[in-house]
């Protein structure tokens, strides 16, 4: 009997480990969702994106004609976001698991959008320029 009340308490410290670790905040994932995430200091237009489980925020909007860059946040990162593809520019890394990773996107026009995708493809994000 002691060995079976010793299994099932192993079971749930167990159980209780893996929720902890695996559990992530909700995330509204709304592809309509639009956040303020974009900021312009000294000339430079910066388009802030979380990567982990997933893209955060999925659109956002910048300004078109000023020169841009991507910062790409990382915190504990260890899924497939963390392997991060934009075939405009032809970029394609493996992210740091935490940090902030700067892109150059050059300078876009009114009307193009920039997709972001994960290395399997499952989770995107796109930028707008208007």
């Amino acid at each position: 009997m002691n060995k079976t009340v010793s299994v099932i308490i192993a079971l749930i410290l167990i159980a209780g480990i893996v929720y902890v670790v695996t559990r992530q905040p909700v995330k509204n994932s709304s592809s309509t969702q639009v956040l303020q995430n974009v900021e312009v200091k000294e000339g430079i237009q910066y388009v802030t994106i979380d990567a982990k489980g997933g893209y955060s925020p999925r659109i956002s909007t910048a300004k078109a004609g000023i020169p841009t860059k991507l910062i790409v946040k990382t915190d504990g990162t260890y899924d497939c976001s963390s392997s991060l593809v934009i075939n405009e520019i032809n970029y394609k890394k493996i992210l740091p698991q935490t940090g902030e990773t700067e892109i150059d996107l050059g300078t876009k026009n009114a009307g193009e959008t920039l997709q972001g995708l994960c290395g399997m493809g499952m989770y995107n994000f796109q930028v707008r320029f208007e």
